[in-house]
């Protein structure tokens, strides 16, 4: 016989033990379990299939510091880092939600590992990283494996050199220190990276307290990825912004015979010679005026060329903010370069550093896609080894669309929508498994030429399109 069920207390129509419903529009939606192994994030199998034929595993491995593991539970180091690395792709901001994908069924299988390991694991993991050393023999081979795999170029590769401020506010863990930032003075990390800017690939990162200024340490960091450089990569240039306008470290890139464009402080000479009576020389970009000369800094053992630049802007520009140089109707750029004035006129050195700004977008990238900002450990070798790791998963995700033949760089977050955020169940029928895709029967089409394009044994250069042809036609 039916109970009574009493107001309140239990949805209605509730006869079958573990079942829920509610009301949508109307009609009436029943929630009940499943046994059948399921997972969100099928669809990244796309990205594993491209990388386990590859070496990656096993260099990572073998780059590792820690001792493998006694316990007969035991979980080896790379299959905590993989585990780390497919959290970032999922969207982890912390290690507890990398703990979270122990109730995917899908990962071990993907990823060729035991388990997901728990929070606790992770962070005794990159307590294993405990000194400079450590981390420059673990992570030098791996920014040279992704370099490996870069072809190439007749003209070379451009280099900018950024750096950016990581803001933690509780600023209790190692090296955090309150240093100038956006926000005014916070407690913050303070990380060093050079991206290749035709690829948009990160060469290498260092991490630093939050309190060091922008150039600190950056002669070390440029000799390290200058030696470690493959030998088919060849640095056409080198771009950085007026943190980098050091003496030092423009007679490195002299000493090595590297062009450089660096941004040159606004300080009190240069002022004075921009409100001197110089000639300015108009160009094509209407409002931008041009002039060049050389110019000898205190600091400096030799002049150098200096390309000043000024840009008239309008009333409601001169209001939007505080200027460097208070010279009504203009705005003013000074760059320090070693190009030479006969094949590289003034107008043409700004336009070749105005391309670093996409260095800014890979940060940015970063930052919203990888977790740099939210990657902080109580050790500061701890961090700086999860902040390289989630980087070389940036630089991973680079070269998955390269293969693809995506000529221009998609965020992760697109990525996780158009690709991982596929469900899938997973069967082991006659043994084998199995992973059955719930996608659309319009899109497979589109699918299965990626996975025709991830699989070849033979390289092509057929790109598939980066995300089903419906999509832009509805749009």
């Amino acid at each position: 016989m039916k109970t009574t069920q009493s107001s309140g207390t239990r949805l209605d129509h509730q006869t079958v033990a573990g079942t829920f419903e509610f009301k949508s529009n109307g009609k009436a939606i029943a929630i009940s379990f499943t046994d059948q192994q399921l997972s969100p994030h099928a669809g990244s199998a796309l990205f594993w299939g491209w990388l386990r034929p590859l070496d990656w595993c096993k260099q990572l491995g073998a780059a590792l510091p820690h001792a493998l593991p006694l316990s007969n539970n035991k979980l080896l180091p790379l299959e905590k880092a993989l585990a780390f690395m497919h959290g970032l792709l999922c969207d982890a901001r912390k290690l507890t939600h990398v703990s979270y994908l122990r109730r995917d069924p899908l990962v071990p299988e993907l990823l060729g590992i035991t388990r997901v390991a728990s929070q606790s694991v992770l962070t005794r993991f990159f307590q294993g990283f405990t000194s400079p050393g450590g981390n420059l023999r673990c992570f030098r081979p791996l920014w040279q494996w992704g370099l490996d795999r870069l072809s190439s170029r007749k003209e070379g590769y451009t280099l900018d050199l950024d750096s950016t401020r990581l803001l933690h506010k509780d600023g209790e863990q190692e090296g955090v220190k309150s240093g100038y930032t956006k926000q005014g003075i916070k407690p913050c990390l303070h990380p060093l990276l050079a991206v290749l800017a035709e690829v948009r690939l990160v060469a290498q990162l260092w991490l630093r307290p939050g309190n060091t200024a922008c150039g600190n340490n950056v002669n070390a960091f440029f000799l390290d990825l200058w030696d470690n450089l493959p030998r088919h990569i060849r640095l056409k240039g080198v771009r950085a912004d007026s943190g980098f306008c050091l003496p030092q470290l423009l007679a490195l890139w002299e000493q090595l015979k590297l062009p450089y464009v660096v941004v040159a402080k606004l300080n009190q000479p240069i002022q004075k010679i921009i409100k001197s009576d110089m000639k300015w020389t108009a160009t094509e970009v209407p409002g931008t005026e041009v002039a060049e000369m050389e110019y000898q800094a205190q600091s400096w053992p030799h002049p150098r060329r200096l390309v000043l630049l000024r840009h008239r802007v309008s009333e409601e520009e001169e209001r939007g903010g505080k200027r460097l140089l208070d010279v009504p109707g203009y705005r003013f750029q000074a760059l320090v370069t070693s190009l030479p004035s006969a094949t590289h006129p003034p107008l043409a050195v700004w336009r070749y550093y105005n391309g670093r700004a996409d260095c800014e977008n890979v940060i940015k990238e970063l930052q919203a896609g990888f977790a740099l900002p939210t990657l902080c450990l109580e050790s500061f070798w701890a961090s700086e080894a999860a902040l390289s790791l989630a980087c070389l998963t940036y630089n991973l995700i680079v070269l998955f669309e390269r293969h693809l033949g995506w000529q221009h760089k998609v965020s992760l977050r697109n990525l996780r929508f158009w690709l991982f955020v596929t469900a899938g169940v997973l069967s082991h029928p006659a043994g084998k498994t199995t992973i059955k895709l719930a996608v659309p029967e319009r899109e497979r089409d589109w699918w299965r030429r990626l996975w025709e394009k991830i699989l070849s044994p033979i390289p092509n250069c057929n790109a598939v399109e980066n995300h089903p042809a419906f999509t832009t036609q509805s749009a």
